[in-house]
């Protein structure tokens, strides 16, 4: 048998030592109930030990009991207990880890199992694992046999493995509940007389041989949501638009292993309502194509987890095929922060609207079944009225809440149900604190994860045990993107509670939201005050949502312009819910980078629509027109727009109306506007595109115009010369007219027989014609001594009689 615990101190007279025995028994009575009462200082419960009744004789008496601060000079852990809730039959066995935290080494070690008393309450259930001094009567007795393992010398700063075991049957359980059972190591220190316990750790075990009266109907959420990956930059595919991710780092999520693996994994075993993000599905869907993902050094690489994207939605619509789905606003909105923030800013709370039901689409598509919208989840269940009022701004008549937020009566002895209305059709679905809060510690510690399983089940059954006869519903919301331990750690705890003849039945969300309410559970919103500053610290702020609507102002005026508008409105759309995101709390740094990100995007495309720069020109005459060119560099038509001339006012001119401006998809466009000038002169003009609203699109563009107008004296030069001209060409034409034809310059000469060669003559014109080449038998004053036509007589050759008076001869 065990040794009973012992600390040094004075040996005492048997008289003295049976009056100690008899008080501690009475003392060891009473502090069950003390303990369930209030909690207990770990100093103020130290009290004098007693031998056990199962423990060996010794000859030691009873020294004083040990402090505090003496009882924790070693360390134990407990990292594993099976099984969690035990029954007839079962053998409890409990593994786990002892060191020596000491400078001295630890003679004569054991480490033992100790049952101890029944926790009538929640407090005990949560005082049991807090305290870290034993407590003589309070921790039990040592069980010997396999509940008993002798270690012998521990060295300074050495550690032991144990694994203890005992039938359930033989544990001290004599009715249903929650009991405490410790694990302690006892020995002696360097220079002590007397062996004492050294450390003690301390489990909670339900026990529930039988089904009960009434199971508690429990709703657990299990929720699906990461942070957020996808920007608002497109790139062109093959036939499609490719998503550019920030990072890789959802692919690795939902690789074998990764943290949304395995809640799809464990959650298809386990009877949970589904809480999903449709961004995350978006995301994913995105990735079972072509996708690109930003590097570090700012370049984009291909994708590579489509395989990975198509089996993870393959098992998730298996999963998810019996169970209810909730949908979230698209992007998980974060509620707190739209209502104490983002209300301040016009049209922040318009997103909520579109937010939902993108959501409730992007589940039916992807999932392949009808989500419940009715919903609203803020941040650790944590309401006030104005969250609560912008929560069911979109359509939800249900708020999840949480039980620290809003308390239940001080009158209040029991657990009451999840649901409660609180007025204007609207119901609160309160979950409990304890039970939500459980699983948020480092699960990857064995010890922290066998401690956060036992006291789900004990909380579960204490709650049960509250009124036997009365069925209550609770919910338990845990935290939203639970580590890939702390799912495990939550699946361990419901397996558990899954077996026949357990305290506690699983119902969806929504048949909790449907229950009958408690009449004594609170029902009062907390008021604006009531916000926890911890969580309030870590909200957008104001000038997020001012940035937002910035951009969501630049991005109604691009789509009023485009073609295909959807191209862009899609992207651009899912990037502002996800600018709202829950996931942005407490990194302000990174959701500005991301909304910059976005807003820069924008920008870029909207600058491939403008005015190309124009240099100076001039203009003549008192009408003309100025050519203006119009850029599109995007993929798609641009339209609805018009181009407005203004001119200065110093030479008058006039640029007249607005022209309509569409450019089709990568070219550019020569817009020509008429103009009248009243004056010579320079003025600037500015050119600019407006939309149909009016709105001005992109940067102005100014040039410079020089009016040169052409006079009436200088016309009327003009016109005499040309007059001159037509007129010197009549008059050549009428003198060409009148003479005649002329020989040809460029005949062959002819030699007459009797005379001089001559140009361009027939031998026949040569011998009928007199000299000078006139008629024969015509005198020059035109008086012939014969009849005109009658053979001239012949003159012989070589004549030469002189001229007569007066007579021009040409030689």
């Amino acid at each position: 048998m065990a040794e009973a615990a012992q600390t040094p101190g004075t040996p005492i007279a048997p008289a003295r030592r049976r009056w100690a025995v008899r008080c501690t028994a009475v003392l060891a009575a009473s502090l069950p109930l003390l303990a369930a009462a209030a909690p207990q200082s770990p100093a103020a419960a130290a009290a004098p030990s007693a031998p056990s009744a199962l423990s060996a004789p010794t000859t030691q008496t009873a020294p004083a009991a040990p402090t505090a601060d003496e009882s924790r000079t070693a360390s134990v852990s407990i990292t594993g207990l099976t099984p969690s809730a035990p029954g007839k039959g079962d053998t409890v066995t409990v593994s786990g880890r002892v060191s020596n935290r000491t400078s001295s080494d630890i003679t004569e070690a054991r480490v033992a199992l100790r049952p101890g008393a029944r926790l009538t309450t929640r407090s005990a259930i949560d005082r049991a694992g807090s305290r870290t001094a034993y407590v003589p009567g309070v921790d039990g007795e040592e069980i010997g046999g396999k509940g008993t393992v002798k270690i012998g010398d521990l060295p300074s700063g050495a550690g032991f493995s144990f694994t203890l075991s005992v039938p359930a049957d033989k544990l001290p359980f004599d009715e249903p509940g929650v009991y405490q059972l410790g694990v302690s190591l006892s020995g002696r220190m360097n220079g002590e007389p007397y062996g004492r316990v050294l450390g003690i750790e301390r489990a909670v075990l339900p026990w529930q041989p039988s089904a009960p009266e009434q199971a508690t109907q429990l709703t657990f959420l299990w929720p699906l949501i990461s942070s957020t990956h996808v920007t608002a930059r497109t790139e062109s595919g093959d036939r499609r638009r490719m998503p550019v991710f920030e990072d890789d780092d959802l692919e690795a999520e939902i690789a074998p292993g990764g943290r949304l693996q395995q809640m799809v994994a464990l959650g298809s075993k386990l009877p949970v309502t589904w809480v999903v993000d449709p961004d995350l599905l978006a995301s994913v869907e995105a990735m079972t194509n072509n996708y690109k993902v930003l590097t570090e050094d700012g370049r984009e690489v291909a994708g590579k987890g489509q395989a990975d994207a198509r089996r993870w939605l393959h098992e998730l619509r298996q999963a998810v095929e019996d169970g209810e789905v909730v949908a979230l606003p698209f992007g998980d909105p974060d509620l707190a922060s739209l209502a104490h923030r983002g209300k301040k800013v016009s049209g922040a709370l318009s997103h909520l609207g579109p937010a939902t039901e993108l959501g409730r689409m992007t589940v039916e598509t992807t999932l392949l079944t009808e989500p419940s919208t009715d919903f609203a989840w803020p941040v650790e269940g944590a309401v006030d009225p104005s969250i609560v009022s912008v929560a069911t701004s979109a359509g939800a008549h249900n708020v999840i809440a949480r039980s620290d937020s809003m308390r239940e009566p001080a009158s209040l002895n029991h657990t009451p149900t999840a649901a409660r209305p609180i007025g204007g059709g609207t119901t609160a679905i309160v979950a409990d604190a304890r039970l939500s809060k459980l699983f948020q510690g480092d699960m990857t510690r064995a010890d922290e994860s066998t401690r956060a399983v036992q006291r789900f089940l004990a909380h579960t059954q204490s709650i049960t045990a509250q009124q036997p006869g009365r069925q209550r519903s609770i919910v338990v919301a845990p935290q939203r993107m639970p580590t890939v331990s702390q799912a495990q750690a939550m699946a361990d705890a419901l397996d558990t509670l899954q077996l026949d003849g357990r305290w506690a039945e699983f119902v969806s969300l929504t048949e909790a939201a449907e229950a009958d309410p408690d009449p004594r559970a609170g029902r009062e919103v907390p008021g604006q005050g009531s916000y926890p500053d911890s969580l309030r610290k870590r909200e957008l702020r104001t000038e997020s949502f001012e940035e937002i609507r910035t951009i969501r102002n630049t991005l109604d005026d691009f789509k009023s312009i485009l073609s295909e508008p959807a191209r862009v409105e899609t992207p651009f759309n899912s990037a502002l819910h996800r600018s709202m995101s829950v996931s942005w709390r407490g990194d302000r740094e990174a959701a500005a980078e991301y909304r910059d990100s976005v807003g820069g995007y924008l920008e870029e495309l909207t600058g491939g629509v403008r005015l190309i720069e124009k240099s100076d020109m001039k203009l003549s005459g008192r009408s003309a027109t100025i050519p203006v060119t119009v850029q599109n560099k995007l993929l798609q038509d641009v339209e609805n727009l018009e181009l407005r001339l203004v001119s200065g006012r110093r030479i008058g001119l006039d640029v007249g109306e607005a022209q309509p401006v569409t450019v089709e998809g990568g070219h550019s466009q020569s817009v020509k506007v008429p103009t009248t000038a009243k004056a010579n002169g320079r003025t600037w003009v500015e050119a600019r595109l407006y939309t149909e609203d009016g709105e001005p699109w992109g940067e102005a563009m100014r040039f410079q115009v020089e009016v040169t107008e052409i006079t009436s004296a200088v016309m009327l030069v003009i016109s005499g010369g040309v007059l001159l001209v037509v007129l010197a060409g009549v008059r050549m034409y009428t003198q060409r007219k009148r003479i005649g034809e002329q020989p040809d310059p460029d005949a062959p000469l002819v030699r007459h027989a009797d005379g001089p060669e001559e140009r361009g003559e027939s031998p026949e014109s040569a011998d009928s014609g007199g000299e000078g080449g006139e008629p024969a038998g015509e005198t020059r004053d035109g008086a012939g001594d014969g009849q005109a036509g009658d053979p001239a007589g012949n003159t012989g050759a070589g004549r030469r009689d002189p001229s007569g008076t007066g007579e021009k001869v040409e030689r």
